[in-house]
C-alpha cells in the first residue's frame, strides 16, 4: 500500500516515514517545510495541505491507499495568543484533506490527535470515554478535527483512527532523528539543550498546580513506540473498515521536577532551573489509560521508563551538538 504522510518532514512525521518504509510501505510525503527539513528518501512534495487541488492531485497521481496526517500548529501557549491561526491551519487543513480524499476516493486516514482534547479531566487516568472539554484553542481545534472526521465517515465513508498523543519524547532507534524545533517549547528537549549549554536558563512554568510538587504532571510516550502504534492502527483500520480512537501514553505520570531529576541522572549534569509564571492553557495533570490501544491494537510499548526515554533524546542532542 502507498501511504501519503502529511507533515512527513517534521519530528514525528520523519520517524513515521522511516518506519513505514522499513515495514514495506511505499511512502509519499507532503510538507510545507515551514518548521522542518527533509531527512529521508521518500518521494516528496512541498506544498500546503490547504491547497485542496494539490492534495487531490497527489492522491490520484500517486495512487495513494491511505493517509497519515501529522501536520498541525501544535503549541498550546501560542494557540492561546493566536487562536485564529490554529483554527485556520488545523481545522481548515482537515477540511481540505477530507475534501481531497473524497475527490480521489481515498478512504483510510490515521490522524495525529492529542490529549489536549480532554482539558482538565476529573479522572486520575484518562480513557477514550473521558468527556472532551479542551481549555485551549489547540485542543479545541483537534477536537473539531476529530468531529469533522466522524461526519465525513457517516457522509462519505472515510474511515479514520484518531490517536490521542500524550507527551512525545525520545529519538529514532538509530539516533538519526530527534526533536529540535526552531522555537522549542517542549520540556525534555528544552531541558537537554539547557544541559548542553550549562547556562542556567531552564525555566519551569508554574509551581502552584494542584499536583504532588506544584508542577505539571505529564505522561511521556517514546517516539518509536508511538509510530509503532500508527502502523498497528493502519493495519487494524484496513482490516476492520471501522473508525475508532485510541490514547497513546505509558499510563505513568511524571511532574516537571521529576523530569529534571531524571535528566540530571541521565546526563550527569546538575541542571539548574528557576520557576516562572504559568503558561496559558496548561492543565495540571494529563495521564493516559492506554488499555484500549494495548488490547485492541496489540500495542506493546518497549520504552516505558522515563530515564530510558530521556537517554535516547540525550544521545541525539549530544551527537547533534558535535556536528
Amino acid at each position: 500500500m502507498r501511504i501519503l504522510v502529511i507533515g512527513g518532514a517534521g519530528y514525528i512525521g520523519s520517524v513515521a516515514v522511516k518506519k513505514l518504509i522499513k515495514n514495506g510501505y511505499d511512502v509519499v510525503v507532503l510538507d510545507t517545510l515551514y518548521s522542518s527539513a527533509i531527512d529521508h528518501k521518500a518521494k516528496f512534495y512541498q506544498g500546503d495541505l490547504k491547497n485542496t487541488f494539490l492534495v487531490s492531485k497527489i492522491l490520484r497521481s500517486e495512487k495513494i491507499g491511505a493517509v497519515m496526517h501529522f501536520a498541525a500548529s501544535s503549541l498550546v501557549s501560542e494557540s492561546v495568543k493566536k487562536p485564529l491561526k490554529y483554527y485556520d491551519n488545523n481545522v481548515t487543513g482537515m477540511i481540505s484533506l477530507l475534501q481531497a480524499m473524497v475527490d480521489a476516493q481515498v478512504k483510510y486516514l490515521i490522524f495525529s490527535s492529542t490529549a489536549a482534547v480532554y482539558g482538565i479531566p476529573k479522572e486520575e487516568k484518562i480513557t477514550e470515554d473521558t468527556p472532551l472539554e479542551p481549555i485551549n484553542p489547540y485542543g479545541d481545534s483537534k477536537m473539531m478535527m476529530e468531529r469533522i472526521m466522524s461526519w465525513a465517515d457517516k457522509a462519505n465513508g472515510i474511515k479514520s483512527i484518531a490517536l490521542r498523543y500524550f507527551n512525545v519524547a525520545g529519538a529514532a532507534d538509530n539516533g538519526s532523528l530527534g526533536e529540535a524545533h526552531e522555537h522549542e517549547t517542549h520540556l525534555i528537549p528544552v531541558l537537554l539543550k539547557s544541559a548542553l549549554k550549562d547556562d542556567g536558563k531552564f525555566t519551569i512554568f508554574g509551581d502552584d498546580y494542584n499536583t504532588k510538587d506544584g508542577t505539571n504532571v505529564r505522561d511521556y510516550v517514546e517516539i518509536n513506540d508511538l509510530i509503532e502504534a500508527h502502523i498497528l492502527a493502519l493495519t487494524k483500520l484496513v482490516k476492520t473498515n471501522k473508525s475508532d480512537v485510541f490514547n497513546l501514553g505509558t499510563s505513568q505520570g511524571y511532574s516537571n521536577l521529576e523530569i529534571v531529576k531524571a535528566a540530571r541522572k541521565v546526563t550527569g549534569i546538575d541542571i539548574p532551573y528557576t520557576f516562572g509564571p504559568r503558561r496559558g492553557g496548561d492543565p495540571d495533570i494529563l495521564v493516559a489509560d492506554s488499555t484500549k490501544a494495548r488490547e485492541i491494537l496489540g500495542w506493546k510499548p518497549k520504552h516505558e521508563d522515563i530515564e530510558d526515554i530521556i537517554s535516547s533524546a540525550w544521545k541525539w542532542h549530544k551527537n547533534t551538538a558535535k556536528n
